[in-house]
Order: structure tokens, then sequence, then C-alpha cells
């Protein structure tokens, strides 16, 4: 199957989804290399927008998405990945999950869930997103 990387400049969205409880843990973004990376791994890697290179899940946390099955949806420019998510999260932020905000009608955003870890105890104190 082609998979088409030009409608998004080069770069495919990849919903990551825990394949067990079928939570979205998060989204992030493939070029051709990080695809076949992933595919050829079993561990989710990424295309970094603002680092501009080539990002496995985990690399400093330790926290991998290791992938169970990719579906690809029906105008080939869209990922789902259902993982294995190895660690307590998968947000910088030390959450289970990216979506821990629930975006509220006001314009507001309130926190639904608990952190999972201490993101200050697991990154470095450079920028690791």
């Amino acid at each position: 199957m082609e998979i088409d990387f030009q409608k998004s400049g080069g770069l495919l969205p990849a919903i990551i989804q825990d394949e067990r409880t079928g939570d979205v843990l998060m989204l992030g973004f493939m070029n051709p290399e990080s695809l076949a990376l992933t595919q050829r791994t079993g561990e989710v890697v990424f295309f970094s927008r603002s680092r501009n290179k080539l990002w496995k899940k985990g690399e400093s946390s330790g926290h991998v998405l290791r992938v169970r099955e990719m579906r690809v949806d029906c105008d080939a420019d869209a990922l789902l990945v259902r993982v294995e998510a190895v660690g307590p999260g998968v947000c910088h932020e030390g959450y289970r999950s990216c979506f821990f905000r629930r975006f509220e009608s006001d314009g507001s955003a309130a926190v639904i869930a608990e952190r999972t870890f201490a993101p200050e105890k697991v990154y470095r104190s450079e920028k690791t997103r």
C-alpha cells in the first residue's frame, strides 16, 4: 500500500492508542523514515517537528511504545498505531495520556487525570519533546 505523505507536507499524523484500553495516548507525526524504523523495530519512532529530527518515543524516559497493530485510514494519509505503552505514562508532563485536559465550553481547560509519574525525575533538564 502506498502511504500519502504529501498531503500534509511530508508528514503523517499518527494517533497512538493503548491496545488494551482503547485510550488515545498521544498524537505524533511520522515521515517515511520514521515509519520504516517503526515497522522494522516494533517500537514507535516519530519525526519531531520542533527538533526537525527523528525521535524514538522513550529514548530519554524509557517509556517506549511497542507496536501491536498499525492501521491506515481510507485516504492513506493518517495512521492509527495500537501500542503497548511501557512505563507509567506517555505525556512529558507526567500523565498517562497527553489528553489529560477536557476543553470546556467557556474556552478553559480542566485537568481530568492524575499524574502517573514525576516528569522532573524522568527527563533531563533540556527540552525533550
